[in-house]
């Protein structure tokens, strides 16, 4: 039996290279060939055991004619080295710079946007530009796949594409990863055993908040005298945040642990779980902290409320309010049975919803569908 061949191609690092690494690991070695081309910010050891071969490439994240010239030529170059049936980009950059490449080339390709840049909190201007990079690029793009409803629902809106264009494909988490996942200790961190942990797995950029995140944390700390934060991550705010954590006088009581290879790890140590995110295409921490029992705190945006089920598996405020997320997760420190409600109910939701072997066989159906086979 023949397989389909699938070059992968990737810019953004964080949930996308996670999303991608679970479905490489779980994809059916013997219907599908795998390939990997993906920026200088991926740790391409770990790809190799479940790819045919993997090419990195210097992919810049901003704008830059020179630099995103030389990477189409990269990727077009390699795309025919390869001779794929399906050519599936991930990301806005690296799916702007693939169909650039493949153009002439007839090769059918998938677009995962993994959370549209035009929803992102910017000017007027460059939401404008973002859009009309996506519509322009939507005549070279065989399929659209979204995660979640809500980002279906922003592409209609924005008229980006029909909805024939699109299939919505949820994502999802391996569960076998979490489990091996070592627990870090409160030990391990110097965090004192009796301390309330509220903690948050992202990148410290303008998207995740954490700026919300350190006037929540002074206003939980009034109230609850023995809490302590972690912020799991590392960005380009970070330098901005250490100074805001000063300013207030929380030193003592915050950790920022930088780059880390098993944040999900961190959880073991939290009490509360947050998200804060301005915008987010699907929130892929999320169901990590309900899969590992963790109550969250959320922001209701965008795919959000799709994923959380107020007062049923977590608990939304609105986005910019350090005061609602604080009271939020006062609520839960002061009520054990609400905690055990969202905690029991977020499990089952994890593991019924969002399994990473429904991704990949919907994602096998997909291929199927472009290349009208069946295997």
């Amino acid at each position: 039996m023949q397989k389909i061949r699938v070059v992968h191609v990737a810019e953004a690092a964080g949930g996308v290279e996670r999303y991608l690494y679970a479905l490489l690991k779980n994809s059916d070695s013997q219907k599908i060939e795998n390939y990997l081309i993906a920026s200088q910010h991926y740790e391409m050891e770990k790809f190799k055991k479940y790819v045919s071969s993997e090419y990195q490439l210097q992919m810049a994240h901003a704008a830059c004619f020179k630099n995103d010239k030389a990477t189409v030529k990269q990727i077009k170059k390699t795309v025919k080295q390869i001779k794929p049936d399906i050519v599936y980009a991930h990301s806005t950059k690296a799916g702007a710079l693939t169909r650039i490449a493949l153009m002439g080339m007839h090769i059918p390709v998938i677009y995962n946007p993994h959370g549209w840049a035009f929803n992102m909190a910017q000017s007027k201007k460059k939401e404008l530009a973002y859009r009309l990079i996506e519509k322009a690029q939507i005549p070279f793009t065989k399929k659209v796949v979204c995660i979640s409803e809500a980002e279906m629902q922003s592409a209609m809106q924005k008229h980006i594409c029909s909805k024939d264009k699109i299939k919505i494909i949820p994502n999802g988490i391996d569960f076998d990863l979490l489990d091996k996942v070592q627990p870090v200790t409160r030990r391990d961190l110097g965090i004192p055993e009796d301390a309330f942990v509220v903690g948050q797995i992202g990148r410290l950029s303008e998207q995740k908040s954490p700026d919300v995140f350190v006037e929540m944390a002074e206003k939980i700390k009034k109230e609850i005298p023995n809490s302590f934060f972690v912020m799991v991550g590392d960005g380009n705010l970070e330098a901005k945040i250490r100074r805001l954590i000063k300013m207030k006088g929380l030193e003592d009581s915050f950790l920022i642990t930088g780059w880390v290879d098993n944040p999900t790890g961190y959880l073991n140590c939290f009490d509360v779980a947050t998200l804060l995110s301005r915008w987010e295409g699907f929130g892929l921490a999320l169901v990590e902290y309900m899969y590992c029992g963790v109550p969250l705190v959320s922001t209701k945006v965008d795919a959000i409320p799709y994923v959380v089920d107020e007062g049923i598996d977590g608990l939304l405020v609105e986005p910019n309010s350090a005061n609602e997320a604080a009271q939020a997760v006062i609520r839960i420190y002061e009520d054990p049975t609400l905690a055990n409600k969202l905690v029991t109910n977020g499990l089952n939701m994890a593991k019924e919803k969002y399994d990473i072997r429904r991704v990949v066989k919907q994602t096998q159906q997909l291929y199927q569908d472009v290349l009208g086979i069946s295997l």
